[in-house]
């Protein structure tokens, strides 16, 4: 039909001898406007078949198109955790969990000689990206998204479109909404992140009023502004930590201790062999680049910006992994038995000022929900048992 009215624009005919198209007669005019039609019509209903089947393979959880996300791999048609790109994911939400900055979390990857699936460096963006992708919590999205026009960005569709799938979790839910709360919180608000806090339950620390209590330049204590009740910093802490004590001394808490430190362990076991095969990748890469410069395929110049890159890569993949194994190596030497906790939770009072204001704060942030300061008593919201990481770090510092 675009060329029919292109010819027409510019009083020209077109004549196909193998189609027998002759638009310089009102009968080829005809015949050649029909079949027009008819591959436009044609074309509109391969379109519509296209998307109808969209939706079906998306409820059948079979792969639509590009790739699997950083983390996952189609396998047998499933979307499955890769065993290389999935302790980094996880590690991820972990270190976003901790420092709260996306370009935080970029920086340390890199360092750490982690990189995209592509090759490249991390950025605040892909963290974002990876950071908001339901998959890492199981939840796979599929036809969610549609294209808005040529070099246009892709829209939302409607949720009523979405087709959700339940996949194999790389990290907990609580972990992924806990992030995520973050950062919508900071895209709502447009606030940047704040500055460390001073105090060890500053933000946590409530009146039974619901006012927050803050801790005043000219007194060592929590005051409500308005309804003026206090209580001195040294008190709170001494309370959370009997608290935390006979927390740590329940059976069950301490069951899942044991099974979370076994976890634990695995992780960074296969974050480690992530580092070993990135690290004999990188090797090969400098190996060919060599072998291509000496054969003359390169120029120095060349040679120079592909080869010091990877360089850079190998060496911090090489500081990196003594560092992980040491932390493998500390976590199996502790005892893992519930002698073991209840003995560390009964010397917590003895461990606690051996270690640094900011690996206490990282304990209270993890664990505590809320504090609510009453006249007569103070109720402590505890959210879950110390991780065994949390728990090691502690005792580093003895």
């Amino acid at each position: 039909m675009d060329f029919s009215d292109f010819f027409r624009q510019h009083n020209a005919d077109l004549v196909s001898l193998q189609e027998n198209i002759d638009t310089s007669t009102p009968s080829g005019r005809l015949f050649y406007n029909m079949v027009a039609v008819m591959a436009q019509w044609e074309r509109e209903e391969i379109s519509d078949r296209v998307k109808a089947s969209v939706a079906i393979r998306a409820k059948l959880g079979k792969p639509l198109n590009g790739k699997a996300p950083f983390g996952y791999v189609w396998k047998d048609k499933k979307l499955q955790p890769h065993l290389e790109e999935g302790p980094v994911r996880k590690l991820m939400y972990e270190l976003f969990s901790e420092h709260q900055r996306k370009k935080t979390v970029a920086r340390l990857l890199n360092e750490r000689g982690y990189r995209t699936r592509g090759g490249s460096r991390f950025t605040d963006t892909s963290v974002d990206r990876l950071i908001r992708d339901t998959t890492a919590k199981g939840v796979l999205r599929a036809n969610f998204t549609r294209r808005v026009g040529h070099n246009k960005p892709w829209a939302l569709k409607p949720e009523h479109d979405w087709v959700l799938s339940d996949i194999e979790p790389i990290i907990s839910a609580e972990l992924w909404e806990k992030c995520n709360s973050l950062l919508e919180s900071r895209r709502t608000t447009q606030q940047r992140p704040t500055r460390r806090v001073a105090h060890l339950f500053a933000g946590l620390t409530f009146c039974e009023c619901g006012t927050k209590m803050y801790v005043p330049s000219n007194s060592p204590k929590y005051i409500c502004t308005a309804c003026r009740n206090k209580i001195p910093e040294i008190d709170l802490e001494g309370i959370f930590l009997d608290e935390l004590k006979s927390y740590l001394l329940s059976p069950e808490k301490v069951g899942k201790y044991l099974s979370d430190a076994n976890a634990i362990i695995g992780d960074k076991s296969a974050q480690l062999e992530t580092l070993q095969k990135e690290l004999q990748k990188a090797v090969r890469e400098a190996e060919r680049i060599y072998q291509l410069y000496m054969a003359e395929g390169l120029t120095p110049q060349q040679f120079k910006e592909l080869y010091n890159p990877n360089d850079i890569r190998k060496k911090q993949l090489e500081a990196e992994m003594p560092r992980l194994q040491a932390e493998i190596d500390l976590l199996k030497i502790d005892g893992l038995s519930s002698e073991y906790i209840a003995s560390e939770a009964k010397d917590l009072n003895a461990c606690w000022p051996s270690m640094s204001y900011q690996e206490r704060r990282s304990m209270i942030e993890s664990l505590v929900k809320k504090i609510t300061i009453g006249k007569d008593e103070i109720d402590i919201s505890l959210c879950y048992l110390p991780s065994f990481k949390e728990m090691t770090n502690g005792q580093r510092t003895l």
